[in-house]
């Protein structure tokens, strides 16, 4: 089967960084599922991963960890879904991406797709979503339709992460949420997803609440380039907020020591927590993923999805992974077909 995969660890502008391939079809075990892929979006993980992890023994690694496809058969013991059934998911980190015709999943982390939105508009949502959702409901302990006379700080809101958290926290909380975005192009994006608020995180942030007149925020979630702002953010949280943050600050980069005064809590956020570990609540991944649907279908929700580069290979995967490590991608990106 068609697979775009990668050999070691290269600069994106390498040729071999990642290649085109021909690699055996999977087969689905117990409660896996085998589908045909149609769409697929790319992600930091992705660009993360092949710059820097090593596949054993040879092996090629296959990246990709956003999905919609097909159902094409499923495992012995899978109740779930039957084939036909459209679904979509994110994977698990510790199995072979989705960059490839056919990809076997446990069904426990996929959800039925949204009938409203085509391939490539379903691709976009999948990690984001799971980020998002477990970060505001399941990390931060808000509840939906809580947190009433409370804001949350989103830096990054323009990313795929946080053009989906600024709709969940503005559709099923009470939450006054505040975005930011440093371009003129990604602050109209935030705010068209229904951000309170804009602020450039360019500047510095308690100097953007200040001339905003923004109150200091219950909630903070950093997505992106957390040891730049974390300081900033220390300063303007209210007393007994909590923190939340999803990327990867250098070792001592930051000094969580600064939230002690504030007695702020600190939060990590990694959907494939989950799927890495084989938790109890496994399933919860696949509800959270068809309540998403839902709301899609239900117009609720809209896709993040942001450029869409063409078919899967390996030619648009590699012009993905450079837009993405410019950091000046807004939305999603997203391939679909092969």
């Amino acid at each position: 089967m068609k697979t775009v995969a990668y050999r070691e660890p290269l600069p994106i502008a390498d040729a071999q960084s990642l290649q085109d391939v021909d690699l055996p079809e999977p087969v689905p075990n117990e409660r896996d599922i085998l589908v045909d892929v149609k769409a697929v979006s790319v992600n930091p993980v992705d660009v993360k991963i092949r710059a820097r992890s090593q596949p054993s023994n040879g092996q090629w690694g296959v990246l990709g960890w956003d999905a919609v496809g097909i159902v094409r058969a499923v495992g012995e013991n899978a109740t779930v879904f039957k084939p036909g059934d459209r679904v979509w998911y994110a994977g698990a980190i510790n199995r072979p991406g989705a960059n490839a015709e056919r990809h076997v999943v446990d069904e426990r982390i996929a959800g039925t797709a949204p009938t409203s939105l085509s391939d490539a508009q379903a691709a976009a949502l999948p990690l984001t979503a799971i980020t998002a959702w477990e970060m505001l409901f399941d990390r931060l302990g808000i509840e939906r339709g809580g947190a009433r006379n409370c804001s949350l700080l989103i830096v990054g809101a323009a990313g795929g992460v946080g053009s989906i958290m600024v709709q969940l926290a503005r559709r099923l909380t009470g939450l006054t949420v505040i975005g930011t975005a440093s371009r003129p192009e990604t602050a109209d994006w935030v705010r068209g997803l229904g951000a309170h608020n804009v602020i450039d995180h360019a500047k510095p942030i308690s100097d953007e609440f200040r001339r905003s007149g923004l109150t200091a925020p219950e909630y903070a979630v950093s997505l992106t380039h957390t040891e730049q702002h974390f300081k900033e953010i220390a300063e303007i949280i209210a007393p007994q907020g909590k923190f939340g943050l999803i990327d990867d600050p250098p070792v001592g980069s930051i000094d969580i020591g600064a939230l002690k005064r504030k007695s702020v809590s600190l939060h990590w956020e990694l959907m494939f927590t989950r799927s890495l570990f084989g938790t109890g609540d496994l399933i919860e991944q696949h509800k959270l993923l068809t309540e998403v649907s839902r709301l899609v279908d239900a117009g609720e929700l809209r896709t993040t999805l942001g450029e869409h580069f063409g078919r899967i290979n390996a030619a648009n995967l590699k012009r993905a992974h450079a837009f993405l490590e410019s950091g000046k991608a807004r939305g999603k990106v997203v391939l679909e077909g092969f």
